[in-house]
C-alpha cells in the first residue's frame, strides 16, 4: 500500500471517532457559554467559549494538518527504520547468541 492511500484510508478511519468526541464535547458546553448574562457564569462562560474554539482548533489541525505531516514525512520514517535495521543488530549484549 502506498504512502498516500494509508494516509486517506487512516484519516477516514478516525474522522468518525474524533467528531463524536468533539461534538459530544461541544454540544455539553454550548448551554455554558450561551448563558453568558446569568448570574454566576462570570467565569464560566468565558471558559467555555474558550473549550469551544479548541475543540474546533484541534479537530481541524487533527483532520487537516495531521495527514499532512504524513504525507510529507511518512516515508522519510521508513527510509530511516529501513537503514537502521542493520545497525541495531550490532547492539546487542556481548555473550548473547
Amino acid at each position: 500500500m502506498d504512502t498516500e492511500t494509508a494516509v486517506r484510508r487512516g484519516a477516514l478511519e478516525r474522522l468518525s471517532p474524533i467528531l463524536m468526541t468533539a461534538l459530544a464535547t461541544g454540544l455539553g458546553l454550548v448551554p455554558l457559554a450561551l448563558a453568558g448574562g446569568q448570574p454566576g457564569s462570570e467565569i464560566e462562560t468565558p471558559m467555555a467559549v474558550v473549550i469551544l474554539c479548541g475543540l474546533v482548533t484541534s479537530t481541524a489541525l487533527n483532520m487537516l494538518v495531521v495527514p499532512a505531516l504524513y504525507m510529507r514525512f511518512g516515508s522519510v520514517r521508513r527510509a530511516v527504520t529501513t537503514s537502521a535495521e542493520p545497525a541495531a543488530d550490532n547492539l546487542r549484549p556481548a555473550g548473547s547468541p
